[in-house]
């Protein structure tokens, strides 16, 4: 069974948006993630920011890496669900984290952070709808 016919499946809120939805703003916040969390590991190798200020995207990304075979491998809905609590939390510590060294990378990654809020909530909803 594919992600899209696994997704079609599960029971979801009427304000949850169509699968085709999803790659299109994954591709545009992956861009984001990459510049922003490149240049925190890089200024990290290069010793201009100490390592607490980078283990919150290290996590962030194991969290964000692990969510599509949680949810559409194991089709584990809980688990998902807290993965993605991971993320969102990782995301939100690493933004307080790095926000003294490069501000920047705070302001790029709000639509990651408005996505990732949303997905969460959607997340808990299909895991509450699909119990």
């Amino acid at each position: 069974m594919s992600n899209y016919e696994y997704y079609s499946i599960l029971i979801k809120p009427s304000w949850s948006p169509p699968a085709w939805v999803f790659a299109p703003v994954w591709l545009i916040l992956y861009a984001l993630i990459f510049i922003s969390f490149g240049k925190i590991f890089y200024m990290y190798f290069k010793k201009e920011i100490p390592g607490k200020a980078a283990l919150p995207f290290v996590l962030n990304l194991i969290f964000n890496f692990a969510f599509t075979p949680i949810q559409f491998g194991l089709k584990n809905n809980y688990l998902a669900s807290l993965d993605i609590s991971g993320v969102l939390l990782t995301l939100i510590w690493g933004m307080f984290s790095i926000f003294p060294y490069i501000k920047w990378a705070v302001w790029i990654n709000i639509p990651y952070l408005i996505w990732v809020s949303f997905a969460s909530i959607l997340q808990f909803t299909i895991t509450w709808l699909n119990r």
